[in-house]
């Protein structure tokens, strides 16, 4: 499963200008030095626009303008500094095998430990140099032609600093040391590699979890169709056991589906007739004729492998910081090796030990251990939490939750179950029962509220004749009204009368009663007179004071609830979960300030709701998190985080792993930093030989990528 690829912007001609947009794949591109080399060479580019590399996806993303400039001139581009590009959609270019590069580096070893042999046995120059100098072709093969591309495009990188080491270490004598050297970095660049591919494969095993063709019935019997040939609307068959390999409809049968590869959910759910089913689940005991109802582009694992592609392009603060950091870095030291090789033999000192010293501090000045110390820390936790369906939008987002100390909570369909249902219908005046849940059902047809769908859903479990209803309309966090016969129905909580009908001490009494039985409290008025309260309740999540205990032993310092509820039903759930504060009867624009003032009194807020009804309020904290938004396409896109399913402990699993990976970061930054400053410091003293640097170097690089790939596991 792959991404959209090469994908074309809408064409906007402005004096015949086409602005396009590419993806392309990009084999070599392995550190930001290399980022910043193809940016070099592309940027002149007549008809580039912007353009962006991601280097542990191996992607390029160009906007262009397609009248001037062809992907193939791109192309043609990218292979001018070594490294090969093609159109994410298209077959791969055929590169440099990993088995073709162990080859050299075994060869590499073995003429390196030949050369030492006739060393130590005393054989002489003629019989170990010429071993030495085949060690410094084989294992330098691949470093002298990226160093070569890299000079043409003008940059210096970690593979033209070792160029010029190792040349300096031979015009000095020093020929074991720059065979050594040249071997060890051609080892560490290969473990390099190796260990990159697993923090890749953190992605890629997402796009492997769908199968590549589905068995779709048809008038001619069963056929084993590829999934990119499928069309909604066509019928598949999925046996026990199989993955399923698109979303859609079950039409018949009945099974268990294992939903945990997309929502992390421990237990398979129950599917039927009418159920959704999603591409990547497996199929538990049962058949299921399955209509399909999206593209396999389309799916929701595709909309899911999409944003956490998306997210970990985005650069997180402490990226920003360190790629500022590295672009000074790096000139800095370049200037200090050429200082140690020019000044202290210009004052009298000897120029062969000063200028190894110089070259010591070369191969200590390439910073990628340090660039890669972030954005290996994030993906690492960006894939480890889509395996548990927590989809984080960015580094950004990771980042800002592991600095919230407060947590704002919705209560319906968050904190609850969302599952309301009527449990008290009183009469208040001249009509029954059964008129005042007709007249309210009226009004609230219109409406998508859970409770509005609760009243509906009772009234025709009952029944119950509803009237036709003119002129009807919604306010938002207050109720519903409209007209029946040309007499106003008004449906909703205290704050919609407050203005148009005088609540009597019955109703009062009665809304009081029901709110303190920790149900909601819904008024019904027939012109100007108060006709009934309906009681309409929901059902606490099971692990809810559970979840809320986690975050406050994690340290948030402020737990709280916001709700349109009443005062007296909301403060009844609060109680019940463990909730610092209940903010209630609040309005959608009102919740959006309850935010406002937490963040004054608190810094750092995050915003928990279902990611459409909550949408001002998610958009207003410094955090939004969607909960349940498994199909959901609007929900999927709201907030800066997303929970697959309503799983709240998930939320205090998603601020553990924040922390754990800005600690992360900053123990691999600290960890870059120390050794390059103590190497720089023993290489000017001359205690540093270039062999120690480079494992040094490249050593940091692999417990960097060790460190963060931990995130993976994180529980």
């Amino acid at each position: 499963m792959t991404a959209p690829a090469a994908t074309a912007a809408a064409p906007v001609c402005t004096r015949c200008e086409v602005h396009a947009e590419s993806i392309f794949r990009v084999d070599g591109l392995c550190c930001g030095e290399e980022a910043r080399i193809l940016e070099r060479r592309l940027r002149p580019l007549t008809g580039i626009e912007a353009l962006s590399a991601d280097v542990l996806s191996q992607r390029l993303h160009v906007t262009y303008d397609a009248a001037l400039l062809s992907t193939n001139s791109i192309v043609d581009a990218v292979a001018e500094t070594g490294m090969r590009a093609w159109l994410e959609h298209e077959e791969p270019v055929v590169a440099a095998s990993p088995e073709a590069r162990s080859r050299l580096v075994a060869i590499a070893g073995v003429a390196l430990a030949g050369g030492l042999l006739c060393q130590l046995l005393g054989l002489g120059a003629r019989a170990s140099v010429p071993l030495y100098l085949a060690a410094v072709a084989s294992a330098g093969v691949f470093t002298g032609r990226r160093a070569v591309h890299a000079i043409r495009s003008r940059a210096v990188d970690i593979n033209v600093l070792m160029l010029i080491a190792v040349a300096g270490a031979l015009a000095l004598g020093e020929w074991a040391e720059g065979a050594t050297v040249v071997f060890l970095f051609a080892i560490a660049q290969w473990l390099e590699s190796r260990s990159m591919d697993r923090a890749r494969e953190a992605i890629r095993a997402l796009m492997d979890l769908t199968p590549a063709v589905a068995r779709i019935r048809g008038g001619h019997g069963d056929e084993d169709v590829p999934v990119d040939r499928i069309d909604i609307g066509d019928l598949m068959l999925i046996r026990p056991g199989e993955k399923i390999p698109l979303d859609g409809e079950v039409l018949s049968g009945r099974s268990e589906v294992n939903q945990a590869p997309i929502t992390g959910e421990s237990l398979p759910v129950d599917k039927a007739t009418g159920d959704e089913v999603f591409a990547g689940t497996i199929n538990g005991h049962g058949a299921l004729d399955v209509k399909v109802t999206h593209r396999r582009r389309d799916t929701t694992l595709a909309r899911i492998i999409h944003l956490v592609e998306t997210a970990q392009a985005q650069r997180a603060p402490s990226q920003q910081f360190i790629d500022r950091f590295a672009r000074w870095y790096t000139p800095v030291v370049i200037a200090l090796a050429l200082a140690l090789a020019i000044i202290p033999p210009a004052l009298g000192g000897a120029f062969a030990p000063w200028f190894y010293r110089a070259l010591v501090v070369l191969v200590v000045a390439c910073p990628c251990a340090l660039v890669i110390s972030t954005p290996v820390s994030i993906v690492s936790a960006l894939a480890g939490a889509a395996r548990r369906g927590v989809l984080v939008k960015g580094g950004v987002h990771l980042e800002r939750l592991a600095g919230v100390r407060a947590i704002a909570f919705d209560k319906t369909g968050t904190l609850t179950r969302g599952e309301l249902r009527v449990t008290s219908i009183r009469s208040l005046g001249a009509i029954n029962e059964q008129e005042v849940l007709a007249l309210a059902a009226a009004v609230e047809c219109y409406s998508e509220h859970p409770i509005a769908m609760a009243i509906v859903a009772e009234a025709r479990e009952r029944a119950v004749s509803i009237p036709l209803v003119s002129s009807a309309r919604a306010t938002p966090g207050m109720g519903a009204e409209g007209h029946v016969n040309g007499t106003r129905i008004m449906c909703g909580n205290p704050r919609l009368f407050e203005t148009h009908v005088r609540l009597s001490v019955a109703a009062r009494d009665a809304a009081g009663e029901i709110a303190a039985s920790g149900a909601s409290a819904v008024l019904v008025a027939f012109g100007d007179e108060l006709v009934g309260v309906i009681g309409v309740s929901d059902r606490l999540r099971e692990v809810a004071s559970d979840a809320i205990d986690l975050l406050h032993r994690q340290g948030v310092s402020r737990v709280v609830m916001l709700t349109g509820d009443q005062e007296c039903a909301a403060r009844e759930v609060g109680a019940r979960v463990g909730v610092d504060e209940v903010r209630a009867a609040l309005l959608p624009h009102e919740k959006v300030e309850a935010v406002r003032r937490l963040r004054e009194q608190y810094g750092s807020v995050a915003m928990v709701g279902d990611g459409i009804n909550d949408a001002p309020a998610l958009a207003a904290a410094d955090v939004g998190i969607a909960m349940g938004v498994i199909g959901s396409d609007a929900a999927l896109e709201t907030a800066d985080i997303a929970l697959m399913t309503d799983d709240l402990p998930k939320i205090a699993y998603a601020v553990r792993l924040s922390r754990a990976t800005v600690r992360n970061i900053r123990m691999n930054i600290a960890l870059s930093l120390g050794l390059k400053a103590a190497f720089l410091a023993l290489a000017v003293a001359g205690i540093a030989t270039l062999w120690m640097a480079v494992i040094a170097d490249t050593g940091t690089s692999l417990i960097v990528i060790a460190n963060a790939m931990r995130l993976l596991r994180q529980a």
